[in-house]
């Protein structure tokens, strides 16, 4: 098992290693800038207020797909995203990706349920919302998606970082949505649960590597 994940490709593509960097140093600049903002405050200012009138109970048919998405964050639904994905990158011979699928989202979700009382935010009065779980585990896994991809297609440096971006918003943007719809977080608990995972997974992913390679 140790020559297995010594002998792997990289959990994090070099090709994105520089960008990503910068790319989660923002993310995290604006993941606690949100909070400090935000920071034991439950009144919809801003983009919230803007947003969130429009977004907030949906009706059928939407809801039915926004309640879809939510499962996917739940205990059940994320393990089995995270097996069925796991397995995918153990059959691709990916081992180090197939670890970072699961640490990744355990440090990602970590991240987020510790700022969560940090923040104090709540909504309905009592539920702790920032930053967004769901939102931060569905780009998380659109990250390790991208990592695979980029490999197993050989990408460059402008290809691979478009495609991570673009697969990491487009799954934070679907999850953020959804929790939203469904009253379960302001727009801004979403956007903080996309930094976190921008942060945490690169992160997580170059620390798995240094590891690896040292085994």
């Amino acid at each position: 098992m140790r020559q297995l994940v010594r002998m792997a490709p990289p959990a994090l593509p070099a090709v994105v290693r520089p960008p990503l960097a910068m790319t989660a140093a923002l993310a995290t600049a604006v993941l606690v800038a949100l909070g400090i903002l935000h920071f034991r405050d439950s009144s919809l200012t801003g983009i919230d207020a803007a947003l969130l009138p429009s977004i907030d109970g949906v009706r059928p048919p939407w809801r039915y797909v926004a309640l879809v998405f939510d499962f996917g964050g739940e205990p059940v639904g994320s393990v089995i995203l995270i097996a069925l994905l796991s397995v995918v990158c153990w059959l691709l011979h990916r081992v180090r990706t197939a670890v970072l699928t699961v640490l990744g989202v355990v440090v990602t979700v970590a991240v987020t349920t510790g700022l969560k009382p940090l923040a104090g935010r709540t909504i309905h009065g009592e539920f702790l919302s920032y930053p967004s779980g769901h939102t931060a585990m569905a780009t998380a896994l659109a990250l390790v998606i991208a990592f695979l991809l980029i490999e197993r297609l050989a990408l460059g440096r402008a290809a691979a970082v478009s495609l991570t971006l673009g697969l990491a918003l487009v799954a934070g943007v679907a999850m953020g949505w959804a929790e939203v719809a469904l009253g379960a977080h302001y727009p801004t608990d979403a956007v903080g649960g996309f930094c976190a995972a921008l942060a945490a997974v690169p992160a997580t992913a170059w620390a798995l590597d240094r590891v690896a390679d040292r085994l």
